[in-house]
């Protein structure tokens, strides 16, 4: 682990956990014990499981072992019966009966009942099937069914029948048994009797299942309708389970039953135990197949008892394991912690000593002992050459001025002033130095920043010099685009009596000239860049004299205007335009369609329209309709031309509309000499009022038979060509021929 040899210079240099980093340690301690937790109960589950399968697939085998051991032991069963029925003791009762032979036919069969445990009882029938005698009084009682007597029965000779599986009680509880049925025949094949031997499968069971499995491995036995036969004594007995001899498995276990109803082998997982089942085949005869089912079970409980000790294991290891990756993370974001201080130390020290302020370090003896290159820069000096000076020298003190400064620091920790730096640049610097002490704080060493505010003098000195620049008789003042006046010059003031006037707008101040029409003046700005206009000639005390108004406006990085600068001269009063009759155009009207154009065109007398020419003019700027917005701008500058052109316009002369931003003028009775000194004098009148920029004309003479739609794609050549030039913005096209 990294460890400090230095002590902290600040508090933010040391080891600090933040409340993000604490949540994160929190949040992968909460991931790590959650995956640990699932991920051991993941693998006790598939340890658990995989202990299942191992003992379902041992106990599948030993249940195919005792099916076959079970067809094999009926099958020797069928062969003792017929062995018995071929007796010589019971062929000489058939022969001569007699109640000595009986007596010694019983014998012999409970000598034989005695030796072989799952043999109950042995029983003679006669040829009518009914009872003879037998070894006990537990069996035979019943006569033997109709369907296995004489002729009724497909079987006989040395033929044996096995019955299927029934109960009968025996000593005070059921005795699941089946019984084998051998003919006696005489030579000529009719029936001398029926030997019947009745065999307990419980016997049976337990004579084999010690052999293959333990006593803790329950076996059942049920037939194919679900009826238990064997295996109900195991205990402790199980939920849903048969405990009883003849219960239905069907009924108490829908599920395990329907999976072994489907198919003659399997496993089945429940919620308590794990089932394994086979249905074995114990003999194959003429009337019916003898099949029944071998259940064997595993509790749960028991592989968990079983899983115990790796289970411990496991717990063990997975506790052992968080704890080693707890440490880990811990130790983890403590490395990252003490690499971000040390990056942090590295980059203070580089912010301090490498930033864009020169910093130099003084010993207790004033001596230079550390710059950096920033410094020497502003110092006008090599960096080498700064080490080992003098700081009295460096900054150009004389003894009592240093002694002063020195003696400030040592009582207030810091002292900040200007200095010029003495280079060629003529820098003015401010020092800031700030007294620091070593580790052991045992001598003390100073701290000196430059900050370079030459700038900030040269713009002092701009200030002063524009002050006393912007001090002149005219009138000059700056405003923004809604009149507000920012600042304006002793002139102006003086000029508009601004003390006086509560307002601090232009457009109030100037209301009856500049007011009214505020609107237009900003887009003649906006498109022009400037306006011009006299202001105060209306008052009493100026009949001779008024003020000639420029507004020079100056536009931001949108194209909407930031600033406008306002300077007011002297200027003698023009006759006004209502005086001179200029506000009374020749004509009122502008035709506004092409269609009124077209009639009065056709009005005109012949010898008026053969002689007239036609100009088209452009009035949209290089500027406009580059966007939407654009056209409002357009048009009121349409208005502003038509309303100069209108006063202008000789009589019998007519405009019309034609597109958005270009007009028609129709001059009957006029060469083209003419018209094109009109269009010379009505671009000179346009320019006066700085509505010119961006207008060209295309002028065309009528040619004899010409409808309007040709005149004017004659005029359109002519306004093209106009464009194209970029000088001349009059062209003409197809000049009569005299």
């Amino acid at each position: 682990m990294l460890t400090r040899k230095q002590p902290l210079l600040i508090a933010a240099q040391g080891i600090h956990w933040s409340h993000q980093r604490l949540l994160a340690v929190a949040a992968q301690l909460c991931l790590l014990i959650i995956s640990v937790t699932l991920l051991s109960n993941v693998i006790i589950t598939l340890g658990e499981r995989r202990l299942q399968e191992d003992w379902a697939t041992q106990r599948y085998s030993e249940l195919q072992a005792v099916g076959t051991v079970i067809a094999d032991k009926v099958a020797f069963q069928q062969f003792r019966t017929q062995m018995f029925a071929k007796s010589e003791l019971l062929k000489r009762y058939l022969d001569l009966p007699s109640k000595e032979r009986e007596e010694k036919l019983k014998q012999n069969w409970n000598i034989i009942r005695d030796n072989i445990p799952e043999l109950l009882d042995m029983a003679l029938f006669d040829p009518q099937g009914k009872f003879k005698f037998a070894t006990s009084d537990d069996f035979g009682h019943e006569p033997i069914p109709a369907a296995l007597l004489g002729s009724s029965s497909n079987m006989g000779g040395n033929e044996i029948y096995t019955s299927p599986l029934e109960f009968s009680p025996i000593n005070g509880k059921l005795e699941p048994y089946m019984y084998q049925l051998a003919w006696l025949e005489n030579p000529d094949q009719s029936i001398r009797g029926y030997l019947v031997t009745y065999n307990s499968m419980a016997q049976m069971l337990k004579s084999i299942k010690p052999a293959y499995s333990s006593s803790q491995s329950p076996l059942l036995m049920l037939d194919t309708q679900g009826l238990l036969y064997a295996g109900a004594e195991s205990s402790p007995s199980l939920q849903r389970i048969p405990d009883t001899m003849g219960g239905s498995l069907r009924q108490s276990y829908p599920a395990l039953w329907r999976k072994m109803a489907t198919s003659n082998f399997g496993q089945f997982h429940g919620d308590n135990a794990t089932f394994v089942y086979l249905k074995v085949e114990l003999t194959t005869q003429y009337e019916t197949r003898r099949e029944y089912f071998l259940v064997s079970y595993v509790r749960n409980d028991d592989i968990a008892a079983k899983f115990t000790e790796w289970r411990s294991l496991l717990i063990i290891g997975a506790s052992v394991l968080t704890i080693l990756a707890s440490i880990l993370i811990f130790l983890s974001h403590l490395y990252r912690l003490e690499q971000a201080s040390r990056m942090y130390s590295i980059e203070l020290s580089s912010r301090l000593f490498h930033r864009d302020v020169g910093c130099i370090i003084v010993n207790d003896n004033s001596r230079v002992i550390s710059a950096n290159n920033r410094a020497a820069d502003q110092l006008g000096l090599p960096k080498d050459e700064l080490l080992d000076r003098s700081l009295q020298r460096l900054l150009h003190l004389e003894d009592d001025e240093y002694t002063e400064i020195m003696l400030h620091v040592q009582q207030h920790g810091e002292w900040k002033g200007e200095f010029d730096s003495g280079a060629e640049t003529q820098a003015q610097l401010i020092a800031h130095i700030k007294t620091q002490h070593d580790s052991v704080k045992t001598k003390a060493y100073l701290l000196i920043t430059f900050e370079d505010v030459s700038e900030l003098y040269s713009a002092k000195n701009d200030a002063y010099i524009n002050q006393m620049l912007n001090d002149s008789s005219v009138a000059t003042a700056l405003i923004q685009a809604d009149g507000h006046l920012v600042r304006t010059n002793h002139a102006f003031d003086q000029q508009m009596q601004i003390q006086q006037s509560p307002t601090k707008n232009l457009t109030e101040l100037l209301n009856p000239d500049i007011g009214s029409k505020w609107s237009q003046i900003l887009q003649q700005i906006i498109l022009q860049g400037s306006w011009k206009g006299q202001v105060l000639c209306t008052q009493s005390h100026m009949l001779s004299d008024c003020l000639q108004a420029t507004l020079k406006g100056h536009l931001d990085s949108s194209g909407e205007i930031e600033y406008i600068v306002c300077t007011f001269e002297q200027a003698i009063q023009k006759e006004s335009r209502s005086d001179r009759g200029e506000l009374v155009p020749h004509r009122t009207t502008v035709l506004v369609n092409l269609r009124d154009l077209e009639s009065y065109f056709k009005s005109l007398p012949s010898n008026k329209r053969e002689s007239s020419s036609l100009i088209l003019m452009d009035i949209t700027a290089e500027s406009m309709l580059s966007h939407m917005s654009d056209i409002g701008q357009l048009e009121n500058r349409q208005k502003e031309v038509e309303l100069k052109i209108l006063r202008e316009l000789p009589a019998g002369y007519q405009m019309s509309h034609w597109q958005l931003g270009k007009l028609i003028i129709i001059l009957p009775d006029t060469d083209a000499d003419k018209a094109h000194h009109f269009a010379i004098k009505s671009m000179s009148n346009l320019s006066d009022i700085g509505l010119s920029e961006g207008i060209c004309m295309g002028i065309a003479a009528y040619q004899s038979g010409q409808s309007l739609e040709q005149y004017l794609s004659n005029a359109e050549v002519a306004l093209k060509r106009a464009k194209q030039t970029g000088e001349q913005m009059i062209c003409q096209a197809f000049t009569r021929v005299i």
